[in-house]
Protein backbone atom coordinates (compact mmCIF):
# COMPACT_ATOMS: atom_id res chain seq x y z
CA UNK A 1 0.00 0.00 0.00
CA UNK A 2 1.41 3.40 -0.97
CA UNK A 3 1.22 6.67 0.89
CA UNK A 4 -1.34 7.86 -1.69
CA UNK A 5 -3.64 4.92 -0.96
CA UNK A 6 -3.24 5.45 2.78
CA UNK A 7 -4.45 9.03 2.46
CA UNK A 8 -7.33 7.93 0.25
CA UNK A 9 -8.39 5.40 2.89
CA UNK A 10 -8.29 8.05 5.59
CA UNK A 11 -10.34 10.35 3.37
CA UNK A 12 -12.82 7.49 2.96
CA UNK A 13 -12.93 7.11 6.75
CA UNK A 14 -13.72 10.81 7.05
CA UNK A 15 -16.48 10.57 4.44
CA UNK A 16 -17.98 7.41 5.97
CA UNK A 17 -18.15 9.12 9.34
CA UNK A 18 -19.92 12.14 7.89
CA UNK A 19 -22.45 9.90 6.14
CA UNK A 20 -23.10 7.78 9.23
CA UNK A 21 -23.24 10.71 11.65
CA UNK A 22 -26.97 11.48 11.23
CA UNK A 23 -27.96 7.95 12.31
CA UNK A 24 -25.64 7.77 15.34
CA UNK A 25 -28.40 9.05 17.60
CA UNK A 26 -29.95 5.58 17.76
CA UNK A 27 -26.60 4.06 18.73
CA UNK A 28 -25.98 6.59 21.50
CA UNK A 29 -29.58 6.16 22.72
CA UNK A 30 -29.09 2.38 22.88
CA UNK A 31 -25.89 2.81 24.90
CA UNK A 32 -27.68 5.28 27.15
CA UNK A 33 -30.45 2.73 27.82
CA UNK A 34 -27.78 0.28 29.00
CA UNK A 35 -26.17 2.81 31.33
CA UNK A 36 -23.12 3.22 29.10
CA UNK A 37 -23.86 6.86 28.30
CA UNK A 38 -24.96 9.79 30.44
CA UNK A 39 -28.44 10.44 29.03
CA UNK A 40 -28.57 14.02 30.27
CA UNK A 41 -25.27 14.85 28.58
CA UNK A 42 -25.47 12.73 25.42
CA UNK A 43 -25.28 15.84 23.20
CA UNK A 44 -21.64 16.19 24.21
CA UNK A 45 -20.93 13.03 22.22
CA UNK A 46 -21.90 14.99 19.10
CA UNK A 47 -19.43 17.74 20.00
CA UNK A 48 -22.05 20.08 21.46
CA UNK A 49 -20.49 21.79 24.45
CA UNK A 50 -22.45 22.03 27.69
CA UNK A 51 -20.26 24.82 29.10
CA UNK A 52 -18.74 28.02 27.70
CA UNK A 53 -15.08 28.19 26.80
CA UNK A 54 -13.09 30.13 29.40
CA UNK A 55 -10.86 32.99 28.31
CA UNK A 56 -7.17 32.44 27.83
CA UNK A 57 -5.08 29.43 26.77
CA UNK A 58 -6.77 26.07 27.09
CA UNK A 59 -5.41 22.51 26.98
CA UNK A 60 -7.55 19.55 25.95
CA UNK A 61 -6.67 16.40 27.88
CA UNK A 62 -8.32 13.14 26.85
CA UNK A 63 -8.41 9.98 28.98
CA UNK A 64 -10.55 7.15 27.64
CA UNK A 65 -11.67 5.21 30.70
CA UNK A 66 -11.17 4.88 34.45
CA UNK A 67 -7.57 3.65 34.33
CA UNK A 68 -6.40 6.45 32.04
CA UNK A 69 -8.34 9.05 34.04
CA UNK A 70 -6.70 8.00 37.30
CA UNK A 71 -3.30 8.00 35.59
CA UNK A 72 -3.58 11.59 34.32
CA UNK A 73 -4.92 13.15 37.53
CA UNK A 74 -1.44 14.12 38.87
CA UNK A 75 -0.49 15.42 35.40
CA UNK A 76 -3.65 17.52 35.20
CA UNK A 77 -3.06 18.87 38.71
CA UNK A 78 0.49 19.86 37.74
CA UNK A 79 -0.73 21.72 34.64
CA UNK A 80 -3.42 23.48 36.65
CA UNK A 81 -0.60 24.81 38.80
CA UNK A 82 0.56 26.86 35.79
CA UNK A 83 -2.81 28.64 35.78
CA UNK A 84 -3.94 27.16 32.45
CA UNK A 85 -7.52 26.03 31.83
CA UNK A 86 -8.15 22.38 31.07
CA UNK A 87 -11.07 20.65 29.39
CA UNK A 88 -10.86 16.96 30.23
CA UNK A 89 -12.75 14.46 28.09
CA UNK A 90 -13.47 10.85 28.96
CA UNK A 91 -15.43 8.15 27.20
CA UNK A 92 -17.32 6.37 29.98
CA UNK A 93 -19.77 7.25 32.74
CA UNK A 94 -17.51 5.75 35.40
CA UNK A 95 -14.47 7.74 34.25
CA UNK A 96 -16.57 10.91 34.41
CA UNK A 97 -17.39 10.07 38.02
CA UNK A 98 -13.70 9.58 38.80
CA UNK A 99 -12.87 12.93 37.19
CA UNK A 100 -15.53 14.65 39.29
CA UNK A 101 -14.38 12.97 42.51
CA UNK A 102 -10.68 13.73 42.05
CA UNK A 103 -10.63 17.02 40.12
CA UNK A 104 -14.08 18.55 40.62
CA UNK A 105 -14.67 22.08 39.40
CA UNK A 106 -10.97 22.72 38.84
CA UNK A 107 -11.38 21.37 35.31
CA UNK A 108 -14.15 21.37 32.72
CA UNK A 109 -15.34 17.85 32.00
CA UNK A 110 -16.94 16.86 28.72
CA UNK A 111 -17.65 13.49 27.13
CA UNK A 112 -15.34 12.90 24.19
CA UNK A 113 -16.97 13.52 20.81
CA UNK A 114 -17.59 10.61 18.47
CA UNK A 115 -14.66 10.16 16.10
CA UNK A 116 -16.61 11.59 13.17
CA UNK A 117 -15.82 14.85 11.41
CA UNK A 118 -19.06 16.73 12.30
CA UNK A 119 -18.68 15.93 16.01
CA UNK A 120 -14.93 16.52 16.21
CA UNK A 121 -15.11 19.75 14.20
CA UNK A 122 -17.93 21.11 16.35
CA UNK A 123 -15.97 20.26 19.50
CA UNK A 124 -12.80 21.94 18.22
CA UNK A 125 -14.68 24.99 16.91
CA UNK A 126 -16.03 25.62 20.38
CA UNK A 127 -13.06 24.80 22.60
CA UNK A 128 -10.24 25.95 20.30
CA UNK A 129 -7.55 24.12 22.29
CA UNK A 130 -3.99 25.39 22.17
CA UNK A 131 -2.62 21.93 22.94
CA UNK A 132 -4.08 18.40 22.96
CA UNK A 133 -2.74 15.77 25.36
CA UNK A 134 -4.02 12.28 24.69
CA UNK A 135 -3.59 9.59 27.33
CA UNK A 136 -4.66 6.24 25.98
CA UNK A 137 -3.55 3.39 23.75
CA UNK A 138 -6.34 3.68 21.19
CA UNK A 139 -5.86 5.87 18.15
CA UNK A 140 -8.79 7.92 16.83
CA UNK A 141 -8.01 8.84 13.19
CA UNK A 142 -10.50 11.68 12.66
CA UNK A 143 -9.55 13.42 15.89
CA UNK A 144 -5.84 13.21 15.05
CA UNK A 145 -6.38 14.41 11.48
CA UNK A 146 -8.59 17.35 12.48
CA UNK A 147 -6.14 18.50 15.14
CA UNK A 148 -3.35 18.18 12.59
CA UNK A 149 -5.30 20.16 9.99
CA UNK A 150 -5.76 22.97 12.52
CA UNK A 151 -2.09 22.79 13.50
CA UNK A 152 -2.89 22.11 17.14
CA UNK A 153 0.10 20.37 18.77
CA UNK A 154 -0.93 16.94 20.03
CA UNK A 155 1.11 14.86 22.45
CA UNK A 156 0.42 11.24 23.30
CA UNK A 157 1.36 10.55 26.94
CA UNK A 158 1.54 7.26 28.82
CA UNK A 159 1.55 5.74 25.33
CA UNK A 160 1.24 2.00 25.02
CA UNK A 161 0.85 -0.37 22.06
CA UNK A 162 -0.29 -3.90 22.89
CA UNK A 163 1.05 -6.85 20.93
CA UNK A 164 -2.22 -7.06 19.01
CA UNK A 165 -2.39 -3.34 18.21
CA UNK A 166 1.21 -3.23 17.05
CA UNK A 167 0.69 -6.27 14.84
CA UNK A 168 -2.40 -4.68 13.27
CA UNK A 169 -0.67 -1.35 12.65
CA UNK A 170 2.35 -3.10 11.09
CA UNK A 171 0.01 -4.50 8.45
CA UNK A 172 -0.93 -0.91 7.51
CA UNK A 173 2.37 1.00 7.87
CA UNK A 174 1.43 3.84 5.51
CA UNK A 175 -1.80 4.52 7.42
CA UNK A 176 0.09 4.45 10.71
CA UNK A 177 2.66 6.91 9.39
CA UNK A 178 -0.02 9.20 7.93
CA UNK A 179 -1.60 9.41 11.41
CA UNK A 180 1.44 9.40 13.66
CA UNK A 181 3.16 12.15 11.69
CA UNK A 182 0.53 14.48 13.18
CA UNK A 183 1.77 13.82 16.71
CA UNK A 184 4.19 16.44 18.00
CA UNK A 185 5.60 14.04 20.60
CA UNK A 186 4.94 10.54 21.95
CA UNK A 187 5.78 9.84 25.58
CA UNK A 188 5.75 6.04 25.85
CA UNK A 189 5.36 3.88 28.94
CA UNK A 190 8.28 1.54 28.22
CA UNK A 191 11.27 1.04 25.93
CA UNK A 192 9.31 -1.60 24.01
CA UNK A 193 6.38 0.78 23.50
CA UNK A 194 8.76 3.53 22.43
CA UNK A 195 10.43 1.29 19.85
CA UNK A 196 7.03 0.31 18.48
CA UNK A 197 5.92 3.91 18.04
CA UNK A 198 9.18 4.74 16.27
CA UNK A 199 8.72 1.73 13.97
CA UNK A 200 5.28 3.07 13.01
CA UNK A 201 6.60 6.50 12.11
CA UNK A 202 6.16 8.57 15.27
CA UNK A 203 8.82 11.26 15.90
CA UNK A 204 10.03 12.26 18.41
CA UNK A 205 9.48 9.54 21.01
CA UNK A 206 10.63 9.53 24.64
CA UNK A 207 10.06 7.05 27.48
CA UNK A 208 8.65 8.07 30.85
CA UNK A 209 7.43 4.92 32.58
CA UNK A 210 3.82 4.42 33.64
CA UNK A 211 2.05 7.55 34.91
CA UNK A 212 -0.14 5.42 37.12
CA UNK A 213 2.87 4.62 39.30
CA UNK A 214 2.94 8.27 40.37
CA UNK A 215 -0.69 8.32 41.44
CA UNK A 216 -1.86 7.98 45.01
CA UNK A 217 -3.23 4.60 46.12
CA UNK A 218 -6.96 4.20 45.47
CA UNK A 219 -8.93 6.00 48.21
CA UNK A 220 -11.26 4.43 50.74
CA UNK A 221 -14.10 5.51 53.03
CA UNK A 222 -12.61 4.68 56.43
CA UNK A 223 -16.03 4.22 58.06
CA UNK A 224 -17.07 1.69 55.43
CA UNK A 225 -13.71 -0.09 55.70
CA UNK A 226 -13.93 -0.32 59.48
CA UNK A 227 -17.49 -1.64 59.31
CA UNK A 228 -16.56 -4.39 56.85
CA UNK A 229 -13.44 -5.30 58.81
CA UNK A 230 -15.58 -5.76 61.91
CA UNK A 231 -17.96 -8.01 59.97
CA UNK A 232 -15.09 -10.11 58.58
CA UNK A 233 -13.27 -10.33 61.90
CA UNK A 234 -10.28 -12.68 61.93
CA UNK A 235 -11.34 -14.71 58.91
CA UNK A 236 -8.73 -15.39 56.22
CA UNK A 237 -9.37 -13.61 52.93
CA UNK A 238 -8.14 -13.46 49.36
CA UNK A 239 -9.42 -11.50 46.38
CA UNK A 240 -9.88 -11.94 42.64
CA UNK A 241 -10.06 -8.44 41.16
CA UNK A 242 -10.73 -6.98 37.70
CA UNK A 243 -11.95 -10.40 36.62
CA UNK A 244 -13.32 -11.19 33.18
CA UNK A 245 -15.77 -13.84 31.98
CA UNK A 246 -14.74 -17.27 33.26
CA UNK A 247 -12.35 -16.04 35.92
CA UNK A 248 -15.11 -15.55 38.49
CA UNK A 249 -16.02 -19.23 38.11
CA UNK A 250 -12.36 -20.14 38.61
CA UNK A 251 -12.25 -18.03 41.79
CA UNK A 252 -15.39 -19.73 43.10
CA UNK A 253 -13.86 -23.14 42.39
CA UNK A 254 -10.67 -22.14 44.19
CA UNK A 255 -12.78 -21.11 47.18
CA UNK A 256 -14.50 -24.50 47.18
CA UNK A 257 -11.13 -26.26 46.99
CA UNK A 258 -9.64 -24.28 49.89
CA UNK A 259 -12.43 -23.64 52.38
CA UNK A 260 -12.03 -27.04 54.08
CA UNK A 261 -8.35 -26.36 54.68
CA UNK A 262 -9.12 -22.83 55.81
CA UNK A 263 -12.45 -22.81 57.69
CA UNK A 264 -14.15 -19.43 57.45
CA UNK A 265 -12.26 -18.44 54.30
CA UNK A 266 -13.81 -15.39 52.60
CA UNK A 267 -13.28 -14.90 48.87
CA UNK A 268 -13.69 -11.36 47.51
CA UNK A 269 -14.56 -11.24 43.80
CA UNK A 270 -14.52 -7.88 42.00
CA UNK A 271 -15.63 -8.23 38.35
CA UNK A 272 -14.22 -5.76 35.84
CA UNK A 273 -17.76 -5.14 34.61
CA UNK A 274 -20.18 -4.88 37.58
CA UNK A 275 -23.24 -5.20 35.31
CA UNK A 276 -22.52 -8.95 35.25
CA UNK A 277 -22.95 -9.20 39.03
CA UNK A 278 -26.57 -10.48 39.09
CA UNK A 279 -25.72 -13.40 36.82
CA UNK A 280 -22.58 -14.13 38.82
CA UNK A 281 -24.51 -14.14 42.10
CA UNK A 282 -26.94 -16.70 40.65
CA UNK A 283 -24.03 -18.80 39.41
CA UNK A 284 -22.34 -18.82 42.82
CA UNK A 285 -25.60 -19.57 44.64
CA UNK A 286 -26.21 -22.53 42.33
CA UNK A 287 -22.85 -23.90 43.49
CA UNK A 288 -24.11 -23.79 47.09
CA UNK A 289 -22.12 -20.71 48.03
CA UNK A 290 -23.47 -17.89 50.17
CA UNK A 291 -23.01 -14.51 48.47
CA UNK A 292 -23.03 -10.97 49.88
CA UNK A 293 -23.41 -8.26 47.23
CA UNK A 294 -21.74 -4.98 48.08
CA UNK A 295 -24.12 -3.02 45.83
CA UNK A 296 -27.09 -4.33 47.82
CA UNK A 297 -25.51 -3.47 51.15
CA UNK A 298 -25.49 -7.15 52.20
CA UNK A 299 -23.61 -7.77 55.43
CA UNK A 300 -20.79 -10.27 55.58
CA UNK A 301 -21.86 -12.92 58.05
CA UNK A 302 -20.13 -16.03 59.34
CA UNK A 303 -21.88 -18.00 56.58
CA UNK A 304 -20.80 -15.74 53.73
CA UNK A 305 -18.49 -17.47 51.25
CA UNK A 306 -18.14 -14.71 48.67
CA UNK A 307 -18.20 -10.94 48.95
CA UNK A 308 -19.15 -9.78 45.46
CA UNK A 309 -17.63 -6.36 44.88
CA UNK A 310 -20.12 -5.12 42.30
CA UNK A 311 -19.60 -1.41 42.87
CA UNK A 312 -17.60 1.24 41.03
CA UNK A 313 -14.78 3.25 42.57
CA UNK A 314 -14.22 1.04 45.61
CA UNK A 315 -11.15 -0.93 44.60
CA UNK A 316 -9.31 0.76 47.45
CA UNK A 317 -11.84 -0.78 49.84
CA UNK A 318 -11.62 -4.32 48.49
CA UNK A 319 -7.83 -4.37 48.38
CA UNK A 320 -7.60 -3.20 51.98
CA UNK A 321 -9.66 -6.19 53.07
CA UNK A 322 -7.03 -8.72 51.99
CA UNK A 323 -3.32 -9.36 51.59
CA UNK A 324 -3.61 -11.61 48.51
CA UNK A 325 -5.01 -10.52 45.15
CA UNK A 326 -5.35 -12.36 41.86
CA UNK A 327 -5.48 -9.77 39.03
CA UNK A 328 -7.79 -10.79 36.21
CA UNK A 329 -7.98 -10.77 32.43
CA UNK A 330 -4.98 -13.05 32.62
CA UNK A 331 -6.34 -16.61 32.79
CA UNK A 332 -9.41 -16.85 30.55
CA UNK A 333 -8.77 -13.57 28.71
CA UNK A 334 -5.66 -11.97 27.29
CA UNK A 335 -3.73 -8.81 28.02
CA UNK A 336 -3.96 -8.62 31.80
CA UNK A 337 -4.98 -5.73 34.04
CA UNK A 338 -2.69 -3.30 35.80
CA UNK A 339 -1.18 -4.78 39.00
CA UNK A 340 0.07 -1.46 40.36
CA UNK A 341 -2.88 -0.69 42.66
CA UNK A 342 -2.64 -3.97 44.63
CA UNK A 343 1.15 -3.61 44.77
CA UNK A 344 0.81 -0.06 46.13
CA UNK A 345 -1.49 -1.31 48.87
CA UNK A 346 0.90 -4.00 50.10
CA UNK A 347 -0.87 -6.93 48.48
CA UNK A 348 0.79 -10.12 47.25
CA UNK A 349 -0.03 -10.20 43.52
CA UNK A 350 -1.03 -13.31 41.55
CA UNK A 351 -2.03 -13.41 37.88
CA UNK A 352 -2.38 -15.73 34.92
CA UNK A 353 0.26 -15.82 32.22
CA UNK A 354 -1.58 -13.65 29.69
CA UNK A 355 -0.33 -10.27 30.89
CA UNK A 356 1.11 -8.93 27.64
CA UNK A 357 -0.34 -5.43 28.06
CA UNK A 358 1.59 -4.94 31.31
CA UNK A 359 4.59 -7.13 30.54
CA UNK A 360 7.25 -4.78 31.90
CA UNK A 361 5.36 -4.01 35.12
CA UNK A 362 4.79 -7.69 35.87
CA UNK A 363 8.40 -8.54 35.02
CA UNK A 364 9.68 -5.99 37.49
CA UNK A 365 7.31 -7.22 40.20
CA UNK A 366 8.29 -10.84 39.53
CA UNK A 367 12.01 -10.06 39.55
CA UNK A 368 11.61 -8.32 42.91
CA UNK A 369 9.44 -11.09 44.32
CA UNK A 370 6.21 -9.08 44.49
CA UNK A 371 4.18 -11.14 42.01
CA UNK A 372 3.77 -14.69 40.77
CA UNK A 373 2.17 -15.96 37.56
CA UNK A 374 0.01 -19.09 37.59
CA UNK A 375 -0.86 -21.46 34.77
CA UNK A 376 -4.40 -22.55 35.65
CA UNK A 377 -7.02 -22.97 38.36
CA UNK A 378 -5.11 -25.65 40.26
CA UNK A 379 -1.91 -23.62 40.29
CA UNK A 380 -3.88 -20.57 41.47
CA UNK A 381 -5.41 -22.61 44.29
CA UNK A 382 -1.95 -23.84 45.27
CA UNK A 383 -0.52 -20.32 45.27
CA UNK A 384 -3.37 -18.91 47.36
CA UNK A 385 -3.09 -21.81 49.80
CA UNK A 386 0.68 -21.33 50.13
CA UNK A 387 0.30 -17.63 50.88
CA UNK A 388 -2.50 -18.21 53.37
CA UNK A 389 -0.34 -20.71 55.25
CA UNK A 390 3.03 -18.97 55.02
CA UNK A 391 2.83 -15.58 56.67
CA UNK A 392 6.53 -14.76 56.16
CA UNK A 393 6.39 -15.50 52.42
CA UNK A 394 3.18 -13.50 52.09
CA UNK A 395 4.59 -10.46 53.85
CA UNK A 396 7.80 -10.69 51.81
CA UNK A 397 5.72 -10.51 48.61
CA UNK A 398 3.71 -7.61 49.97
CA UNK A 399 6.84 -5.65 50.88
CA UNK A 400 8.49 -6.43 47.53
CA UNK A 401 5.51 -4.98 45.69
CA UNK A 402 5.78 -1.67 47.53
CA UNK A 403 9.54 -1.49 46.87
CA UNK A 404 8.98 -2.18 43.17
CA UNK A 405 6.41 0.60 42.86
CA UNK A 406 8.73 3.05 44.62
CA UNK A 407 11.55 2.14 42.21
CA UNK A 408 9.29 2.74 39.21
CA UNK A 409 8.20 6.25 40.21
CA UNK A 410 9.28 9.29 38.19
CA UNK A 411 7.02 9.08 35.12
CA UNK A 412 5.22 12.32 36.00
CA UNK A 413 8.42 14.38 36.11
CA UNK A 414 9.62 12.92 32.79
CA UNK A 415 6.26 13.57 31.15
CA UNK A 416 6.21 17.19 32.34
CA UNK A 417 9.71 17.69 30.92
CA UNK A 418 8.51 16.39 27.54
CA UNK A 419 5.48 18.72 27.68
CA UNK A 420 7.42 21.81 28.78
CA UNK A 421 8.13 23.14 25.23
CA UNK A 422 4.38 23.10 24.54
CA UNK A 423 3.12 24.37 27.91
CA UNK A 424 5.58 27.19 28.62
CA UNK A 425 4.49 29.31 25.61
CA UNK A 426 0.92 29.06 26.89
CA UNK A 427 2.03 30.20 30.34
CA UNK A 428 3.73 33.25 28.77
CA UNK A 429 0.68 33.91 26.59
CA UNK A 430 -1.60 33.76 29.60
CA UNK A 431 0.54 36.21 31.58
CA UNK A 432 0.86 38.66 28.69
CA UNK A 433 -2.87 38.82 28.02
CA UNK A 434 -3.79 38.96 31.69
CA UNK A 435 -7.17 38.13 33.25
CA UNK A 436 -10.02 37.81 30.76
CA UNK A 437 -7.71 37.86 27.72
CA UNK A 438 -7.88 35.50 24.79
Amino acid sequence: MSERWARRLLSGYRLAGSVAFPVMGAYVAWRSSRGKEDHARRRERYGRASQPRPDGPLIWVHAASVGETIAVVPLVESILGYGINIVLTTGTVTSAQVADERLGARIIHQYVPLDMKPAVSRFLDHWQPDLAIIAESEIWPMTILELGRRRVPQVLVNGRLSDRSFKNWKKRPFIAEALFENLAHVVAQSDVDGQRFVALGARPVSVSGNLKVDTAPPPVDEKVLNALQRQIGKRKTWAAISTHDGEEAVAAEVHTMLHKRHPGLLTIIVPRHPDRAAALAEEFTALGLSVARRSAGDKVTAETDILLGDTIGEMGLYLRLTEIAFVGRSLTSEGGQNPLEPAMLETAVLAGRNVQNFRETYQRLIDRGGAKLVRDRDMLAGAVNFLLVNEVARHDMMAAGVVTVDEMRGALAKTLRALEPYIQPLVVKSRLKGPGGR
